[in-house]
């Protein structure tokens, strides 16, 4: 369970057009955060929209106690979030989230981010650094869509962006030069977050190479503490293939990418 806290907004920047990224004052939540959790976040006290919003932590400066997510504005709930202002005090419960990433030393690291799915790995790449070799594939749909490119730099020993279209960095997608690197670089240990077909294609290469893989899952979450059963993922390998289903905010959103079916 997490905590309630009523955090101040003290940090707000326009990334792109929809893209925001604000930081809270929450040292309750800056002291206990880890690598792959998310905030369920109460964007207006109006009754509409009722339902909290799951927000992945995208850094957490545990010194200030500043805890920074990013968003993309989708529909009324992130709209309204979107128009707060700096000193506002924001309804937060965090940090959630009981699967999350393992910290590794002495391992060479692939991490693999897509669209807006790479906001939860700069926390993880930031905490592998200096401990582990980082490698960053990060892949986009164009180049307007690119985002945090220097920030991943500070935190990656490589680092590779791809563009659908080539517009920017290498024509192509992420995992292909992820793919490249796994011989010759000797990956140990694969972490990734993205759209679907991605985290599809990079459980089946890591099952293929049999290299470890975390995987972080995206669902739409009413609750966020796994009341509402509304988050549930298909479990891998159950006994005599009985069906059996996990939760993306009660024992996510990271998996070990052979646990599950997706």
């Amino acid at each position: 369970m997490g905590l309630n806290v009523k955090a101040k907004l003290v940090i707000k920047e326009q990334l792109k057009p929809d893209i925001f990224k604000f930081g809270i004052s929450a040292k309750e939540i800056a002291n206990i955060a880890k690598p792959g959790q998310f905030l369920e976040i109460r964007v207006t006290d109006n009754i509409v929209p009722f339902l909290r919003r799951p927000i992945s932590i995208y850094n957490v400066d545990k010194q200030n106690g500043i805890v920074e997510f990013i968003f993309q504005v989708k529909g009324n709930g992130t709209k309204i979030l979107s128009s707060k202002n700096i000193g506002d005090e924001i309804d937060i419960v965090g940090p959630l989230g009981n699967g999350t990433f393992n910290i590794y030393e002495n391992k060479k690291i692939a991490i693999l981010g897509g669209g807006i799915g790479v906001f939860p790995l700069h926390e993880l790449a930031k905490n592998l650094k200096d401990k582990s070799e980082v490698n960053v594939y990060l892949g986009f749909k164009n180049k307007d869509a690119v985002v945090l490119e220097d920030e991943f730099k500070k935190v990656s020993d490589k680092f590779v962006i791809t563009t659908d279209d080539g517009s920017y960095g290498i024509k192509g997608f992420a995992i292909n030069e992820l793919e490249k690197d796994i011989e010759e670089k000797k990956i140990e240990y694969i972490y990734a977050c993205g759209p679907l077909p991605m985290l599809k294609a990079i459980r089946n290469l890591s099952i293929e190479k049999n290299i470890p893989c975390q995987i972080s899952l995206e669902e739409k979450m009413a609750c966020g503490l796994g009341v509402c059963l509304g988050c549930a993922v298909k479990k891998a390998n159950t006994e005599n293939d009985k069906t059996e289903y996990t939760y993306v905010c009660r024992n996510g959103p990271v998996f070990n990418a052979k646990s599950v079916e997706i």
